[in-house]
């Protein structure tokens, strides 16, 4: 009879966590000119059998604070009592953007672009070298949880490199409608734990500095469905079934013809067809009205929540999908879902709100 090897204890900012147990390391990052020292705090919760090791990550932008909160829903699911491998929860990575209420940190970069980083650089080059060393290079997956920029709201949705067959698994998975192809980008947590080998899908959902509801309830949902599908926790008792969401490769930021007073008439996650009006921007003394076209059919994925704008300025980012009609029904269903009461399927089980 062969006898099982012990899984190894796994080490994460100098702190070990043996399997089968639950742990706050604080991994520090580097000195402030206060004399205090900055550390990035993850949650490490360990199964007693071997699997998968994901990260689920929040606020690499400090003020896209959605996401903290669906960690902390997480991290209170039942589910959890049977988990196999390890997820590690990062809910603030930009520790001094999420206090100062800022997408970046205090040298003006953009931790998401500054990937891999470097022990020797500027202060955000040395939390993207730290959080690739302690946290991504021990994971096998990773979900990274984001908003909108302030003032601007995204419909929930999935980016990702989907000719990855992993990423694309759990993009199929999450079970929000919509999912872009996104393109990778120069520095971005993405491209470094892709080049790595290790599959991260980005979910974006909500605007900054903003709760919003529907939107962390289908985090919650979507980050336990990947870790589903990946074989750290059980399959669903659920009969319902995930739909895989509806692709586009294509999508485009439409700008303000004018400045003015903005007047929208279409929400997030509407169709909206070739040439519609979807906005006037107007002058304030009433003189003039000029109309916003949609240039071709999709989408509604992103807008602005700001009435005032100059010329220029993004209002609306619309993705093309070869059937914008099947595309509206999932949203439809999504809706439907998300908006009922905390009594079914997983959020039965969950134990939390």
């Amino acid at each position: 009879m062969a006898v099982k090897e012990p899984l190894p204890t796994l080490t994460v900012g100098g702190v070990s966590i043996a399997p089968g147990s639950r742990q706050i390391v604080d991994v520090p990052v580097a000195p402030m000119y206060t004399h205090d020292d900055l550390s990035i705090s993850a949650q490490v919760v360990r199964g007693r059998r071997a699997g998968p090791t994901l990260f689920i990550s929040a606020a690499i932008h400090g003020d896209e604070i959605n996401g903290v909160e669906v960690i902390r829903r997480v991290l209170q699911h039942r589910s959890l009592g049977k988990l196999r491998g390890t997820l590690i929860a990062i809910p603030i990575v930009n520790v001094y953007g999420f206090l100062n209420h800022t997408r970046y940190l205090p040298d003006g970069r953009d931790l998401n672009r500054s990937f891999p980083g470097s022990p020797k650089g500027s202060l955000t080059g040395r939390v993207a070298h730290t959080f690739l060393r302690e946290i991504v290079s021990k994971c096998t997956h990773g979900i990274d949880l984001h908003t909108g920029a302030r003032h601007r709201s995204n419909f929930p949705q999935i980016r990702a490199d989907l000719d990855d067959a992993e990423a694309l698994a759990m993009t199929e998975a999450f079970g929000v409608p919509l999912a872009i192809d996104a393109k990778i980008r120069d520095g971005s947590l993405r491209e470094c734990a892709g080049d790595n080998g290790i599959p991260v899908i980005l979910y974006e959902a909500g605007e900054a500095l903003r709760f919003e509801e529907v939107y962390i309830r289908a985090g919650v949902k979507g980050v336990i469905n990947v870790m589903r599908r990946i074989g750290m926790l059980p399959a669903s008792r659920s009969r319902r079934a995930v739909a895989a969401p509806i692709v586009s490769d294509q999508t485009s930021w439409i700008r303000s013809p004018e400045s003015g007073i903005l007047r929208v008439f279409v929400p997030l996650g509407e169709k909206v067809v070739k040439d519609q009006v979807i906005a006037m921007v107007a002058d304030p003394l009433g003189t003039d009205e000029t109309p916003v076209h949609a240039p071709f059919s999709g989408v509604v994925i992103g807008r602005t929540n700001l009435p005032l704008v100059y010329e220029g300025d993004a209002l609306f980012h619309i993705a093309s999908f070869d059937n914008a009609r099947t595309a509206e029904r999932a949203i439809g269903d999504f809706h439907g879902l998300h908006n009922d009461s905390l009594g079914e399927g997983d959020y039965a089980d969950s134990g939390v709100i």
